[in-house]
């Protein structure tokens, strides 16, 4: 992936984009408050800061994506 990622923690206005995103991935969406990567202001990945759960863009090569979201989420907890 070429394009400049950008991660944001989630709010209340991202539910249904991670609810969809889980459903494309056929996965249960995280619980509670989230990690998102976008790439050209599309949601490409989330993963959950309680549970881990992953859900990714299925059509995209994401693997890296969460990957870079699950170290940043690591990150912060030990920050915390």
């Amino acid at each position: 992936m070429t394009e400049p990622i950008t991660i944001t923690h989630s709010t209340e206005a991202d539910a249904q984009r991670v609810w969809r995103l889980a459903l494309l991935d056929d996965r249960r969406p995280p619980k509670g408050p989230a990690l998102l990567a976008y790439a050209g202001g599309e949601l490409l990945a989330a993963v959950g800061l309680l549970d881990g759960r992953a859900v990714a863009d299925p059509f995209r090569p994401t693997a890296d994506v969460v990957d870079l979201l699950r170290l940043q989420a690591r990150h912060e907890e030990v920050a915390a």
